[in-house]
């Protein structure tokens, strides 16, 4: 039920989710909804946990078979860009959707979806900081600006392919994720396959 919830919230927003639009997705009553969350609020909520638990499963576990460093930072960004390009979620990055529909409210749904999106990036500084710890990527390098601008390319490349369905921003997001990790110092051998993947090609297939 939690899934349907979390797919709908992708496409129609966290606040567009209803126990009544859950209800006939899920060929559910609303009541029996109604009895296990009580309120619009407690759903969102409970929508925000396992929108986390499918983020954790395809993009953050499957880049942990790569060892710390520079090869799980490739391994992440190209897993994001699967997760978008095959819209885990309907609507693109889930959190991408609740971001815009939550950003000025205050209240425990704002404050669910800026913890999960903080969660990401202090990960992804931190995976950043071992790299540079390791010597793969330059000792000056700034890790939480560096992961300010790659989550910009990807946030972006989400945002441009739901809205022109297209494949396309992937493709530059590749390019400018390597040309970033390139700039830091990284070895060239092994960025290279990230911006080698050509999404386009795998939408065609």
């Amino acid at each position: 039920m939690l899934a349907n919830a979390a797919d709908l919230a992708s496409v129609d927003g966290l606040d567009g989710l209803s126990i009544g639009r859950l209800a006939a997705v899920s060929k559910v009553s609303k009541s029996g909804i109604a009895t296990l969350f009580g309120t619009k609020e407690r759903l969102q909520l409970a929508t925000v946990a396992a929108a986390r638990e499918r983020f954790q499963e395809t993009v953050i576990e499957p880049a942990r078979v790569e060892p710390r460093g520079i090869r799980r930072l490739v391994a992440l960004f190209d897993a994001w860009i699967a997760y978008s390009r095959d819209r885990v979620f309907p609507g693109g990055c889930f959190f991408g959707a609740a971001q815009i529909d939550v950003d000025a409210k205050a209240g425990p749904v704002h404050d669910a979806v800026a913890e999960a999106m903080l969660a990401w990036d202090g990960y992804l500084t931190a995976s950043i900081g071992y790299a540079i710890a390791q010597g793969e990527l330059t000792a000056d390098t700034d890790a939480a600006q560096l992961a300010f601008e790659c989550n910009a390319l990807l946030d972006t490349a989400n945002g441009r392919s739901v809205l022109m369905a297209s494949n396309a921003p992937y493709v530059r997001a590749r390019r400018g994720l390597a040309n970033r990790l390139l700039g830091a110092g990284a070895d060239a051998q092994v960025v290279a396959p990230l911006a080698a993947v050509d999404d386009e090609a795998v939408a065609a297939r």
